[in-house]
């Protein structure tokens, strides 16, 4: 690894942070939010009132960071616009490894002074080999060691996704959407206005990140599009990339300019870009989190024939629909299936065409059933509905493990569904989805999600294959 990377590591991966600026008024937000941290934590604070209220969390302040009696990796950054450059010159003097510079009013805001106030900070950064995140972000979150972007992220534990966003509230969303569908990030940044570490600097990290499996973006534009271009078609060509581009029609391409300060590009132009890149585009934060899953549970898919099982008879012309929309196939079985499946299969309440309806009580029969489809030449993907309301836990647990057997002995993918439609029904899918993923198989709360998550995947494969990598 590089000297950079090697000090963005210490910032990604501190022992020691501290926070300069955090105060009563904000009820100590950023200190609040590191409470997990398993390092060390400092504070540096003049205002008397604030000291008073920090020292009563427990955490030792000092009025400069100077003074702190040791090294220290990464600092967060809250103080007003006025003292960016003066905090700026102590963590020079200090020798951090990052700062994460919470504080904004810099260009974003069109205005003169503010656009002032940047170049400066810029140009002293890059001039000490500082490196800086921010101005105007969240900064970044590795529930790993604790260092979080809010208090409400959890911690703890880490995943195989790497995430980079210039916009802090997406950051911190993602993370927490993505959780609830079993999907954690392994560490995550958001970088706001990006002047001195932009999107390719972070993509470079993530590249070398041994943890980081797959990654995910959000961007509303890239300074230098020659650089991000190139970086972007390295990384791709090593890990899985999405990118959810902000700022696609010319009402985000206005906000974009207010929010990071950043020059939105056409969309067909971008569009184009990434996907030579060997990059896969989405355009929302779901498609974003179900297709990153999809990439990193399943196989390397490489054809379009689906095979659909446990659903309902009502709902076969829908699935049907829904795989051909997303270009996708759900063919004819082969003659030996049928002929097997005449042998023990019930048509009341259901049917063995392709979907699969089974109704009680051949969804007792699961295990045969997607037995015949793991053998059916005509038929690479399999889907598994599972569903709460229609079937019992003794049930459930037995289609769980049929399906992580496949897995385990089939080079066929296979993903579940497991829909929901009560409060009470969301929090047992949000279980059997977390089953299901701890055995390797991704799962999805609608067929529209998974199909489309099979079909981002199988298009990535397709690109990588045609590129010979």
């Amino acid at each position: 690894m590089r000297e950079d990377n090697s000090k963005l590591d210490r910032a990604f991966n501190p022992r020691c942070i501290a926070v300069i600026g955090d105060n009563r008024k904000n009820e100590f937000r950023w200190l609040r939010a590191q409470s997990k941290f398993t390092g060390k934590v400092y504070s540096v604070q003049v205002d008397p009132a604030s000291i008073e209220g920090i020292e009563a969390i427990g955490i030792a302040n000092y009025t400069s960071i100077l003074d702190i009696p040791e090294s220290v990796d990464l600092v967060i950054v809250a103080v007003p616009r006025r003292a960016a450059l003066t905090v700026l010159e102590d963590c020079i003097r200090k020798e951090v490894a990052g700062v994460h510079f919470f504080t904004a009013g810099f260009a974003e805001t069109g205005g003169d002074e503010g656009i002032e106030l940047e170049r400066l900070l810029t140009e002293r950064a890059k001039q000490a080999n500082l490196h800086l995140i921010g101005p105007n972000c969240m900064g970044i979150f590795n529930p790993k060691v604790g260092i979080k972007q809010n208090e409400v992220q959890y911690d703890g534990i880490s995943g195989p996704v790497g995430f980079i966003s210039q916009s802090g509230t997406h950051a911190i969303n993602f993370s927490l959407m993505a959780h609830l569908q079993g999907l954690d990030i392994s560490k995550s940044v958001s970088f706001g206005n990006g002047r001195v570490l932009d999107s390719p600097d972070y993509l470079e990290y993530f590249r070398h990140d041994p943890e980081t499996k797959v990654i995910g973006m959000y961007l509303e534009g890239a300074r230098d599009g020659r650089r991000f271009f190139q970086m972007l078609k390295e990384v791709s060509s090593e890990k899985p990339v999405v990118l959810w581009k902000g700022g696609r029609t010319e009402e985000g391409g206005r906000a974009i300019a207010s929010h990071t300060g950043s020059l939105a590009a056409s969309r067909e132009i971008w569009d184009a870009a990434v996907r030579q890149c060997g990059a896969i585009k989405v355009d929302r934060m779901e498609e974003l989190i179900d297709t990153l899953k999809a990439l990193y549970f399943l196989p390397p898919v490489h054809s379009d024939r689906v095979a659909v099982a446990g659903g309902s008879g009502g709902q076969s012309v829908a699935v049907a629909d829904v795989f051909a929309e997303a270009g996708l196939r759900l063919p004819a079985l082969t003659q030996e299936s049928y002929d097997e499946f005449a042998t023990f299969f019930s048509l009341i309440g259901g049917s063995y065409g392709n979907p699969i309806d089974t109704g009680n009580p051949n969804r007792q029969q699961m295990k045969h059933i997607l037995e015949i489809l793991e053998s059916d030449a005509n038929v690479d993907n399999l889907v598994l509905v599972l569903n709460y309301s229609y079937s019992s836990p003794e049930q459930l647990d037995s289609e769980i493990k049929v399906a992580a057997d496949i897995r385990k002995r089939n080079s066929k993918s296979i993903l579940g569904i497991v829909p929901f439609s009560t409060p009470r029904e969301m929090s047992e899918a949000m279980g059997l989805t977390q089953r299901l993923q701890h055995v390797g198989i991704p799962a999805f709360p609608s067929m529209e999600r998974g199909a489309f998550a099979l079909r981002k995947v199988m298009d990535y494969y397709s690109r990588k294959g045609a590129a010979g990598s």
